[in-house]
């Protein structure tokens, strides 16, 4: 077993204590420093029915941290000459551009840095068989009837599992391979990172750890999405951190180089070619997150320090992974401070200013358009939804990014919104120019406190003053 680094010999403690407060069942901690592997721990039950413990040969869900490897892949396809990082990538059909606003197809560079112009979705189909065919505990969604553009690509930075997973079908279709077996010959095999792998669900022959929900049920084995180059990596902490201090030993130098060039997402931090990338002072931190339902992951890498760091656990709760992570990344590197590995900008609450309080419209699903109104009180922060038959309140915001925000406990009625996806949030501008309100409605479900952690469906919403 390595020896823990200068600062981290009460890891133990630390990890059990943060456990216990946050209700995770366990954690697997690694830090790799200049290529070799220094602290490789685990803590905790992997699977609490048989109290399995968990040991640094589990392998974890990693949820998003499954880009950065999907990335990888893409950029040593361009480096092969198989595609082109600047060259567009056509959104697969059939999935028209909404109102045909001619918007070009975002380009290959643009999805890997989450400007493309998809709006965010994610789906998931669980069961209990590893073949995902028996004991079904949802439906699975087509995602193709939702990967339309929602803005002009290249124009805002939109976090977007459906840029990844257009980026699976681009490369599939330039190698004639599946997306899982082009990334684990040409980014896993060549590290000898045998431990890690894409799919539903990890084959071994390490033992994968039991996916648990905030209040400690446990998730089926199987979890499959139609994003899988986005969320369905899996992978053993030691062998996560290595993989974010080696994978640049794939590509060329101008290309591993264009990873690191960051568009700016908020103060501190920039989104590049698969990795979130800290601003500012202090040396570059590098990074990703994931979670989902059942896993809440990160790896962090400094480059100048050549360490890097990983934290997975099994729980949907992010909690314990944010603590744990904060402790070792303030002893082993200096200066670090959460805002360097954090995509998301805060966007304060602001009152709400709108012409009119009474407004009328509908909600394009694959369906068809579906009717709605709605009345905004700014007064007292308070809006109501008519949809379907059915109406309910809600407390509405305006932001930076929205002139109106709220969440109804309201299901869409679509096929798709019946599996799993209980809520409706509205995120709405107001057009000065033609007088009306147009946005996103998205059906979602919040968290997995009931049942499972379900899907989000983003449609398009106009309305007129009524």
């Amino acid at each position: 077993m390595p020896h823990a680094p200068n600062g981290l010999n009460g890891l133990a403690e630390y990890c059990a204590s943060a456990l216990t407060e946050h209700d995770c069942p366990s954690v697997s901690v690694a830090v790799v420093d200049h290529g070799e592997v220094v602290l490789a721990e685990a803590y905790g039950l992997v699977d609490v029915a048989s109290a399995r413990p968990a040991t640094p040969e589990t392998a974890y869900a990693l949820a998003s941290i499954t880009k950065p490897m999907t990335a990888t892949a893409i950029c040593v396809a361009a480096d092969a000459g198989l595609l082109d990082l600047d060259a567009p990538a056509p959104v697969p059909a059939p999935a028209p551009v909404p109102d045909d606003h001619g918007w070009p197809a975002p380009t290959v560079r643009q999805l890997l840095q989450h400007r493309g112009g998809f709006g965010a979705h994610y789906d998931f189909h669980y069961a209990d068989s590893e073949d995902g065919e028996q004991g079904e505990r949802g439906e699975r969604i087509d995602a193709t009837p939702y990967a339309v553009l929602r803005r002009p690509p290249g124009t805002a930075f939109e976090y977007a599992n459906l840029g990844y997973r257009a980026l699976g079908h681009l490369l599939e279709a330039a190698t004639g391979r599946g997306l899982a077996d082009f990334v684990r010959e040409h980014v896993f095999d060549p590290l000898g990172l045998t431990a890690l792998h894409l799919g539903p669900s990890h084959p071994g022959p390490a033992p994968r750890a039991t996916r648990y929900t905030a209040d400690g049920r446990a998730y089926p084995p199987y979890c499959d999405t139609s994003h899988p180059g986005a969320t369905l990596g899996w992978a053993t902490a030691a062998q996560l951190a290595l993989f974010a201090q080696s994978y640049d030993r794939l590509l060329k130098p101008e290309t591993a180089a264009a990873v690191r060039e960051a568009i700016p997402v908020g103060p501190g931090l920039g989104y590049g070619l698969g990795w979130c990338l800290s601003r500012g002072a202090g040396p570059l931190v590098q990074s990703h997150g994931g979670g989902m339902g059942g896993a809440a992951a990160i790896v962090v890498t400094v480059p100048e320090q050549h360490l890097s760091v990983s934290v997975l656990t099994n729980s949907t709760d992010k909690a314990a992974r944010d603590t744990i992570t904060r402790r070792v990344l303030e002893t082993l590197v200096p200066g670090f401070t959460s805002e360097s590995i954090n995509p998301f900008a805060a966007d304060p609450v602001r009152p709400l200013r709108l012409p009119t309080p009474h407004w009328r419209g509908s909600i394009s699903t694959p369906e068809g358009d579906i009717p709605m109104s709605l009345t905004v009180s700014p007064e007292d922060g308070r809006a109501r939804l008519h949809l379907n038959g059915e109406s309910a309140e809600a407390h509405a915001s305006a932001s930076r990014a929205w002139h109106l925000q709220a969440t109804f406990p309201l299901q869409l009625p679509t096929a798709d919104a019946r599996i799993n996806s209980p809520a409706l949030s509205l995120h709405l501008r107001h057009d000065r120019d033609n007088g009306g309100l147009g946005g996103l409605a998205r059906a979602y479900k919040s968290g997995d406190t009931e049942g499972l952690l379900g899907n989000l469906l983003t449609h398009t919403c106009r309305l007129r003053p009524s």
